[in-house]
């Protein structure tokens, strides 16, 4: 199967397949420092055109909140075949349970 990706940053690593598995991770496309009780939409720098009746599902590692205080807003995004226009970048939405700073490619 080939899928197509676009960046929308050139800091951000090429997307590779995890060694076990079938997962893809996905990293932020910038800095950012978040204050606890705060929401933001975290850019991940890629966008993808998916094969027709596919979809992709942007969920959070066991390590995410662990690492970085935060959780996903809607713990599950999923991403049809349809958002694959020029300017459809695909977004982490979370809200921060500490303050917490993540930088680009984690």
């Amino acid at each position: 199967m080939n899928v197509k990706i676009k960046y929308f940053s050139k800091e951000v690593n090429k997307l590779n397949k995890i060694e076990k598995g079938d997962w893809i991770d996905l990293r932020s496309a910038v800095d950012v420092s978040l204050k606890k009780g705060t929401f933001y939409l975290i850019p991940l720098g890629v966008g993808m055109e998916l094969p027709k009746g596919y979809e992709a599902h942007i969920v959070p590692r066991s390590s995410t909140y662990k690492n970085f205080k935060i959780i996903q807003t809607n713990h599950q995004a999923v991403i049809d075949e349809s958002y694959c226009g020029n300017n459809d970048q695909w977004f982490y939405p979370v809200y921060a349970l500490e303050d917490s700073e993540l930088r680009v490619n984690h």
